[in-house]
């Protein structure tokens, strides 16, 4: 199953009344629901399995969050999670994460409070990277690859470029 986002554009009658009662604008309301999913999940290729791929910059170095599209999340992240796992971070809550580092020969587990998944401006998700700029020294520019481990429950990542 997928999940999407389900915008609310019509009202009730009781709904419009209180609406026009309360004399201010209507606000369109949004949940996150799960759909059929007509098309297959991406393959992931076991030998290049780093669906994201994201050219690190400035901002991102300075305060060690990745930004991640809403297409990236939803179609590579939120697909293998469940729908109140998803809800938890789209509805603004903070959710750690573990983050395998493949960078070197032997993967290395990073679990920590600057580990996290959180939402960001206009739709994206900002994915906190503390421990992992500071031990791998990233610089604006350097390619780094991201994937989501559904057998573990992990983010897989991985310095593709320096």
């Amino acid at each position: 199953m997928r999940k999407t986002f389900y915008y609310s554009f019509l009202l009730t009658k009781a709904e419009e009344d209180a609406v026009a009662a309360r004399s201010e604008p209507r606000q369109v309301t949004r949940g996150l629901v799960e759909i059929r999913d007509w098309y297959p999940a991406p393959r992931i290729d076991p030998n290049n399995p780093w669906q994201i791929r994201k050219s690190i910059t400035r901002n991102e170095v300075v305060t060690t969050e990745l930004t991640l599209s809403h297409e990236e999340m939803f179609e590579h992240v939120f697909r293998y999670w469940t729908l109140d796992m998803a809800d938890h971070v789209v509805r603004g809550n903070k959710c750690f994460v573990i983050l395998v580092d493949y960078t070197d020969d032997m993967p290395k587990k990073i679990q920590s409070e600057s580990v996290f998944l959180k939402t960001g401006p206009n739709d994206t998700c900002i994915l906190g990277l503390g421990d992992v700029v500071r031990a791998r020294y990233l610089n604006p520019g350097d390619e780094v690859g991201l994937f989501w481990d559904m057998r573990s429950g992990t983010f897989g990542f991985k310095l593709l470029r320096q």
